[in-house]
């Protein structure tokens, strides 16, 4: 027997409180919409962001869908922060807070008006993550949709995107390119609408949810401009339909294997630090035991068959053309690095989604064959020590060897990093330590334009990142992230000295610095942890209850097992 489509919108529609009804019919509603599903359509709203600029209208289309699926789709807005346009800046200590606010503001208006299911929009990095973590969080019927990548911009004939930005304005600022072919490349990068066209965060966490079964097949891939998102945002309300006749729920999806295919598949897509940290909150959000740990098992395993920038020069679009997401999972299935048995929100399996997929075309630069991936293991890797006892995690596209050792240099701000390298004062040899950017210090904001500075030809690959933020998928080099505990907790990060000889082994998953603990120890002494203040207020509330990296950054207000 199937559920009934207005399991929860019936409390107010057929409530004991009739006197509501009369918005209903000032809304438009006739008596027989009184029984249909009301359909909750978050909506990250921010029309200065090319990632986001198309979110409305796509939240018309699929509203426009439900219509034609006999129920009512109603888009609200939610918060949404540029990663791209504030990181850098003040602004930047917006980013992850902004994904924990479009889960509250998708939880609070689902919730409040008893809708009977959730879709989300997801157009820039936190938009995807917040809706995934409301879905698990409500646990109420629904998916996310992908808002589609941005077309690959044009340069000497040659596609480009963001990564070439930031890698030439870097080249520019040491002279190794004229800064008029700099600009050239700034201004013909980004053509339009849709997130960012690499395996950055907003891709990799696309394609994660195509993998833990949150988002229906080709949503990922399907670009932003191009008529079939349209035709996907007409058909997601057959597929939310079937989610409420069956009451597939989100926690139905959300298994331990689900979580294990999702990082298997970041991991072989050379994929955004970024997306393990939204897999730590997805699963304390859902509680799933997944822990760095189990993630860091999967990475030592997991080979890297995908050329996506920054690992090489491919871009979302380039999966498009091939067949779109599914092709690659296709082939990640073969491989045996994905489980197919897992439900999906088609209320089909995995495996059963990608039957009919066809396998990927031959005379292509972007996925590697099944027996010669581009690396035999992935592109991130997680280490613990006495540097990060709770975690740090790796990402070293353009890293030779596994090891590293080093001699700490040590900044508190990014445009320090950067003035260091455009003056000529970073050297070969150097791990760069960046710190008290944590997320109860400042909100764990991106940091690209520091790592984006390493990439000059002297210290690309030569040089090592390590700090309790975060980095953009669109970074490339030896770069660790996401220290656990942050400095201003009292981590082991904010006691590291100018001269500290730092070493890490990433496939030993080990990492440490030669202090010794009673060194630590008088070093607490002379620098004792200051209270942390921010004047304002949504990073006050965000500092006052986040968990640290580990634990995705939740709230510990709501999950107070997370520390």
């Amino acid at each position: 027997m199937d559920h009934p489509l207005n399991w929860n919108s019936q409390n107010l529609t057929h409530g004991w409180q009739r006197g509501v009804t009369a918005f209903y019919y000032g809304l438009g509603f006739s008596d027989q919409d009184f029984d249909k599903a009301q359909i909750g359509i978050g909506v990250p709203l921010l029309d200065g962001n090319l990632c986001n600029v198309h979110a409305y209208d796509l939240a018309k289309v699929i509203a426009q869908g439900c219509q034609s699926a006999d129920m009512i789709g109603l888009p609200f807005g939610v918060p949404a922060v540029s990663d791209n346009i504030t990181q850098g800046q003040e602004g930047g200590n917006a980013s992850l807070p902004s994904r924990n606010m479009i889960a509250n503001a998708a939880e609070c208006v689902v919730s409040a008006h008893s809708y009977d299911a959730l879709i989300g929009l997801h157009n820039c990095d936190k938009n995807g993550p917040g809706f995934a973590m409301a879905l698990a969080r409500l646990n109420y019927p629904g998916l996310v949709v992908s808002g589609g990548s941005i077309m690959p911009g044009c340069h000497k004939g040659q596609d480009i995107s963001i990564l070439d930005v930031y890698d030439s304005q870097a080249a520019a600022a040491v002279g190794a390119m004229e800064e008029e072919e700099a600009d050239q490349i700034l201004k013909t990068a980004c053509p339009g609408p849709g997130g960012c066209g690499i395996a950055a965060s907003f891709n990799t966490w696309g394609i994660a949810l195509e993998a833990i079964g949150l988002m229906l097949p080709f949503s990922s891939s399907t670009p932003a401009i191009d008529n079939a998102k349209k035709t996907e945002c007409l058909n997601v309300a057959s597929a939310v339909r079937n989610l409420l006749q069956k009451n597939i729920r989100p926690r139905d999806i959300l298994t331990r294997k689900a979580f294990e295919n999702a990082a298997a598949t970041i991991a072989a897509v050379g994929g955004s630090t970024n997306g393990i940290l939204h897999l730590l909150a997805l699963a304390r959000e859902a509680e799933v035991e997944f822990y760095l740990q189990d993630i860091q098992e999967i990475l030592r395993k997991t080979p890297v068959y995908c050329s996506f920038a920054p690992r090489g020069k491919k871009t979302m679009v380039d999966l498009h053309h091939l067949g779109g997401t599914p092709v690659l999972m296709k082939h990640l299935l073969k491989a045996g690095i994905i489980d197919g048995s897992c439900l999906t929100v088609t209320g089909r399996t995995l495996a059963e989604n990608l039957a009919e997929i066809g396998d990927v075309p031959t005379n292509q630069e972007l996925i590697a064959s099944l027996d010669q991936p581009y690396k035999t293991y992935a592109d991130m890797q997680i280490c613990f020590g006495n540097l990060a006892p709770g975690g740090i995690v790796f990402k070293v596209s353009s890293m030779q060897e596994s090891h590293f050792t080093g001699t700490a240099c040590c900044f508190d701000e990014a445009k320090g990093v950067v003035d260091a390298v455009e003056a000529g004062k970073i050297k070969p040899g150097s791990v760069i330590v960046l710190r008290n950017l944590g997320p109860v210090a400042s909100g764990m904001p991106e940091v690209l334009v520091a790592t984006a500075a390493l990439t000059v030809p002297e210290l690309d690959g030569k040089v090592a990142f390590i700090s309790d933020t975060r980095v953009s998928g669109v970074s490339h080099g030896a770069i660790g992230v996401h220290c656990s505990p942050e400095a201003a907790v009292g981590g082991p990060i904010g006691l590291i000295q100018d001269g500290d000889q730092i070493s890490f082994d990433l496939l030993k998953g080990e990492i440490s610095v030669d202090v010794s603990d009673q060194e630590f120890q008088q070093r607490r002494v002379k620098k004792p942890l200051q209270p942390v203040r921010h004047s304002r207020g949504y990073l006050a509330d965000f500092s006052a209850t986040t968990s640290q990296a580990h634990h995705g950054c939740v709230s510990k207000a709501l999950l107070p097992d997370c520390e």
